[in-house]
């Protein structure tokens, strides 16, 4: 009779253990800006009380479009929060609304974007740290992550903080970012291709070859340009940066998406060994699927000219 209800009970302990814990979303108000609540939503599963790493999420949409609370993304956030981690999708201002395809030679407007959703990513940053302690996040493991113009926006966050350009007005010199999660990124520079004054977070690429809306190589002009994936792992290689790049083959910008849909394993997975166990890898990944099709195609052109 013992061992039956013993059986049982290590039956159903396997069984409720298999269900993953209740997640709480909660939304916060971080920041005011030109009359507009900037908020964040914070995704966590029950805990013991423990401090847990910190996964935030900046949302695609091409610095013109996008919410923070996309449907395609709410897989990936469940994911990340029933394996222990706080996860923040933020609100940030979008500078290209209503503006023409940004370029080499019209890249005012791409530069201000780039600054207004840095200077938001790093606001809600500074919102986490101050309230660290009644959030229980470990705030020296904070992990960037974001699609498209969120990929350039997280990659741009850690290069000015790193390099203390002048943008870099918010965040203390003693805070550093512990890892950057990059789905189809990129950054613009006036100084030719990126350089790190001090040592990047390690960072994981995603971008296709065939991406003819964010480069995957670069779009340059003398020192002016805007260089993707390709080139920056180039650099961390160069420099001994630990980073692991997925470069999709024959896959357009559909590599801002996908990526969050079908790698979160291998997400988590750089996450444990670079972050936590701090490997120092340089890895390049040539993944080529002959039974995944390039559906997005379109250039920077097209999409700017959508509406």
């Amino acid at each position: 009779m013992y061992k039956k209800l013993f059986s049982l009970t290590i039956l159903f302990s396997l069984i409720f253990s298999a269900f993953p814990a209740d997640i709480e979303k909660t939304t916060h108000t971080f920041a005011e800006r030109e009359d507009v609540s900037l908020q964040l939503d914070i995704y966590k599963s029950n805990s013991d009380g423990t401090c847990q790493s910190v996964l935030l999420f900046v949302f695609g949409g091409g610095f013109k479009g996008g919410t923070r609370d996309q449907e395609s993304y709410l897989d990936y956030f469940r994911y990340f929060a029933e394996n222990g981690f706080t996860v923040v999708a933020i609100d940030y201002r979008l500078g290209l609304k209503n503006e023409k395809a940004p370029g080499v030679f019209n890249q005012k407007p791409l530069r201000r974007a780039i600054g207004l959703a840095v200077e938001d990513l790093y606001t809600a940053t500074d919102y986490l740290i101050k309230n660290a302690d009644k959030l229980l996040i470990d705030t020296s493991k904070v992990i960037i992550s974001g699609s498209s113009a969120g990929a350039i926006t997280v990659l741009h966050a850690d290069y000015e903080h790193r390099n203390g350009m002048p943008s870099d007005t918010i965040l203390s010199a003693g805070f550093q970012y512990a890892g950057v999660i990059s789905f189809a990124g990129a950054i613009f520079s006036r100084e030719g291709l990126p350089d790190y004054a001090m040592a990047p977070a390690p960072t994981l690429f995603f971008h296709g070859s065939a991406d003819k809306l964010v480069p995957y190589r670069q779009i340059r002009f003398l020192n002016l340009g805007m260089f993707g994936s390709k080139p920056l792992a180039k650099r961390f290689k160069a420099r001994s940066f630990p980073y692991l790049f997925y470069s999709m083959e024959n896959i357009g910008h559909d590599v801002a998406s996908y990526p969050i849909e079908k790698f979160q394993p291998e997400v988590l997975r750089f996450i444990r060994d670079y972050v936590f166990d701090k490997k120092p890898l340089m890895i390049d990944i040539n993944y080529f699927d002959p039974n995944q099709e390039s559906k997005y195609n379109q250039s920077a052109k097209y999409y700017y000219n959508l509406d």
